[in-house]
């Protein structure tokens, strides 16, 4: 499988779904700023900035493991969740089929 479902919950709780490709090596950052939403990514997807800050609404336990960095960037957050993950920090691939995120971004 190449491609593969990734939804991202609005503000107002509704859902937009959207077919992503796992064969470019995209982030989830990259994918999502591709798609249009307002993602700054101050740093470039370097996990400096936490601005691609998203929750984890679904498909949490298929990411990959948080490295020290990422988890240092986001302990800087007022508004960090259980579930909180730097979107440039996932590359896309196919165990992330019908995930569903929520952007919080900002950053600090």
């Amino acid at each position: 499988m190449t491609d593969i479902t990734i939804n991202v919950q609005l503000p107002d709780g509704s859902i937009i779904t959207h077919i992503a490709p796992t064969d470019m090596g995209l982030s989830l950052m990259e994918f999502l700023k591709g798609n249009e939403y307002n993602i700054p990514a101050t740093c470039g997807g370097m996990a400096l900035c936490a601005t691609c800050h998203v929750e984890v609404i679904e498909g949490f336990e298929t990411l990959s493991e948080i490295s020290n960095d990422e988890n240092a960037m986001l302990d800087t957050l007022p508004n960090i969740t259980p579930t909180s993950r730097l979107s440039c920090q996932l590359k896309l691939n196919h165990l992330m089929d019908n995930l569903t995120v929520k952007i919080i971004g900002d950053g600090l």
